[in-house]
């Protein structure tokens, strides 16, 4: 087995996913996707001919996000035609994914040159447009498993594992402060493309738009919680609640304190990704020079109710894989969906917390499904160029009860 190189990575701004509020919700997801496309190709310089194919995640593949979108923004960016596309959804995991798919196909030797990543744009497609749900709607699935919404996972995590909702809300506070700071001084400025309008050629957004500079404990200790109606709902075959669905497969616990809020949750946005990847015979072949390697990868499920602990396990495999241990990963991003997860996942690893989210995370910077996954590795191989360190740990939570990680070394 070969390596998989990281060669160059770009990713536009996130755009505030609301519909005309956000800075990106009149650009069509694929031209998103196709000017990332186009940015990692002119920053590696490498020659478009090369490139065997893209591989982008999506998870509301409806409308504007259905029909292929990664082959459509292939041919939106003005890529050889020869250059396939391939679109995947493992929900908030795809575009990580993606990159690790991609990752496969170079390592293998199958493929040379490969781009990875993805693109949401939530205001356009909103989630659920789809209409899928958590479960594709299977009444038989239903009868075996009745899924909650994330929201109330996370709250029954909360419950379990005893976090508050100061500790929730200080640590949603440290991801503002950390990105307000990242973006001062200017700690995103490597990875960004400024996203322009595929018609004037006019500079939309250049920053995140999400983030609060200036938030307060205060001013997040105000906010209600955000799934006390929703867990409350009548959804079962007998009238059973969310929250009763939920406690009937955790009958230890009691009653699920919903303490996240729209403070301490990612926020909704549009935004895209790329990596261009390499294997050893195609760095030599057109003389790239890799900025790093993915060195492990796993996946792992866990119980799919309570959903969203499945990172500590996938971070595990990943690190038995590359024959390490928590203590040697440098940096961390554990992808921030709800506060909880993070907390959970540093708890269950003993994580050093000045190691996790150092630029801040979606509580503050926004969660754009689909092309989250492959942000947060670019975002970990900068800072470790940055720091001057060695490896990276990248991990989310997944529906349906799934974790995903990868361990990057930078060259």
């Amino acid at each position: 087995m070969g390596n998989a190189w990281i060669i160059e990575a770009a990713r536009t701004p996130r755009g505030r996913g609301k519909m005309g509020k956000g800075a990106l919700t009149g650009v069509h997801p694929q031209e998103l996707l196709a000017q990332t496309l186009n940015a990692v190709v002119a920053r590696a310089k490498v020659d478009p001919t090369a490139i065997e194919d893209v591989v982008a995640g999506t998870v509301s593949q409806a409308k504007e996000q259905g029909a292929c979108i990664a082959r459509n923004a292939v041919l939106a960016a003005g890529l050889p035609d020869d250059v396939t596309g391939v679109s995947l959804n493992r929900f908030c995991g795809s575009g990580l994914q993606a990159v690790n798919f991609a990752a496969m196909g170079v390592a293998s030797g199958h493929q040379g040159l490969v781009i990875a990543g993805g693109v949401e744009s939530m205001s356009r497609v909103p989630m659920g447009s789809d209409e899928g749900g958590i479960d594709g709607n299977n009444p038989h699935l239903r009868k075996k498993v009745f899924q909650v919404p994330q929201g109330i996972s996370g709250d029954l995590i909360a419950t379990i594992e005893g976090f508050s909702r100061e500790e929730l809300d200080r640590f949603a506070l440290a991801s503002q402060q950390k990105a307000e700071v990242a973006q001062k001084e200017g700690r995103f400025a490597r990875a960004l493309v400024p996203v322009k309008d595929p018609e004037t050629g006019k500079v939309l957004l250049e920053h995140d738009e999400m983030p609060r500079h200036g938030t307060t404990y205060e001013a997040l200790a105000k906010l209600e919680g955000s799934f006390v109606g929703m867990g409350a709902a009548p959804v079962g075959p007998n009238g059973e609640t969310l929250d009763q669905i939920a406690l009937a497969r955790y009958p230890h616990v009691n009653a699920i304190q919903h303490v996240h809020t729209a403070g301490n949750s990612s926020g909704i946005v549009d935004g895209a990704c790329a990596v261009l990847l390499a294997s050893d015979e195609a760095v030599k072949a057109h003389g790239l020079k890799p900025r790093g390697r993915i060195r492990a990868m796993a996946t792992a499920g866990a119980e799919p109710v309570i959903m969203l602990t499945a990172p500590a396990p996938a971070s595990a495999r990943a690190l038995k894989k590359a024959g390490m241990t928590a203590k040697d990963i440098d940096l961390w991003e554990i992808n921030e969906a709800f506060a909880t997860v993070p907390l959970e996942t540093m708890k269950k690893l003993d994580v050093d917390p000045a190691k996790v989210n150092v630029n801040g995370g979606a509580i503050a910077l926004g969660h754009p499904l689909g092309a989250t996954g492959a942000m947060l590795l670019q975002t970990a191989l900068d800072e470790l160029e940055r720091r001057g360190l060695a490896t990276a740990l990248i991990t989310l939570c997944i529906g349906g009860g799934m974790g995903i990680a990868t361990i990057i070394e930078r060259v």
